[in-house]
């Protein structure tokens, strides 16, 4: 963890703007819809440069999903843009029938998820998001940590045939991954290596996971901090690794308990390595209006609370 350092601060939402104006320029088959967010989506670029290829489909979320399975029929790559609540549970319904049952190769692009969208409130601050997508078949399911994987899982998922689920959030955060990496589809990252405890962690609660990290060692543990930015296929080798390693395991996200990357990893672990765990995140409530940091306090998901459940989690060893 010694060598994560912070390059700047930035949100996610415009890592996502970044990566597909840059797709935009390279891949003549992207194209780009939106539910009348385009400045909150940050896809103005795209459409300034593009404009043919971009299409603005209103407060029409169920329209705009029908057009994007349309799209791929003609060989388009199309990448819609809303608010994670709108992007899914607005829309589950078409996205069901027309994206993942027949396996259309569509890319459904989510940001304000979580309880860092902030003053907007429980309405829009959606927690159960990633658990209504994973339990689809034949979708994928990405969480990237910071601005600079946003972008490249963006260019990433252009190239991968098949629906997927992109989700990220509307807060200035930490941006500490390379800004030339690659971005593998279900290869989870190795932050920092540990023997006492292994923390998943994903979205914006990676940074978390890496403060909660250097703050147990001054506490004489040491833990392994993995980010698992695809939830679905999930990394099982990781996993399974680290946990072999450390007997014990945290996992931290800004997402419901029900649903989320912890009830992947306990559900790995309990058919193939049965393992004490402790789960950092929302426990069956809905949000409210707040400052985004505020939020993550009283909803016990901040660092702290990590630093807790590790101790926790290695007294149940």
């Amino acid at each position: 963890m010694e060598n994560i350092e912070i390059i700047d601060q930035k949100d996610t939402r415009s890592g996502f703007g970044a990566g597909l104006a840059e797709l935009g320029d390279t891949n003549p088959n992207v194209v780009g819809l939106c539910a009348d967010l385009i400045g909150s989506l940050k896809m103005d670029a795209f459409k300034a440069a593009h404009p043919k290829r971009f299409f603005q489909t209103g407060i029409a979320e169920a329209n705009m999903i029908g057009m994007a399975a349309g799209l791929t029929i003609g060989g388009k790559i199309p990448f819609t843009g809303t608010f994670a609540n709108f992007s899914t549970g607005r829309v589950y319904d078409q996205i069901r029938q027309s994206v993942a049952y027949s396996n259309k190769n569509v890319k459904i692009c989510a940001s304000h998820a979580g309880l860092t969208l902030g003053e907007d409130g429980a309405t829009h601050q959606i927690l159960e998001d990633i658990g209504l997508m994973k339990m689809l078949p034949n979708m994928v399911v990405i969480s990237p940590c910071d601005y600079n994987q946003t972008k490249a899982a963006t260019i990433a998922i252009a190239d991968y045939v098949g629906p997927v689920y992109l989700r990220f959030g509307r807060p200035k955060v930490p941006n500490f991954t390379a800004p030339d990496q690659k971005f593998v589809i279900g290869k989870a990252d190795m932050l920092s290596e540990g023997t006492d405890v292994s923390i998943f962690a994903t979205g914006h609660l990676v940074w978390k996971a890496i403060e909660a990290g250097r703050a147990l060692v001054e506490k004489g543990i040491s833990a392994e901090i993995i980010n698992v930015h695809t939830i679905k296929p999930l990394d099982e080798k990781a996993v399974l690794d680290s946990v072999r390693k450390t007997k014990c395991v945290v996992t931290a996200e800004e997402h419901m308990m029900n649903g989320g990357l912890g009830d992947s990893i306990a559900q790995l672990l309990a058919r193939k390595l049965p393992t004490p765990l402790e789960m950092v995140a929302v426990n069956d409530t809905f949000g409210q209006s707040g400052k985004g940091e505020e939020l993550l306090t009283k909803y016990n998901i901040n660092t702290p609370n990590i630093i807790a459940a590790a101790e926790k989690v290695i007294a149940r060893k």
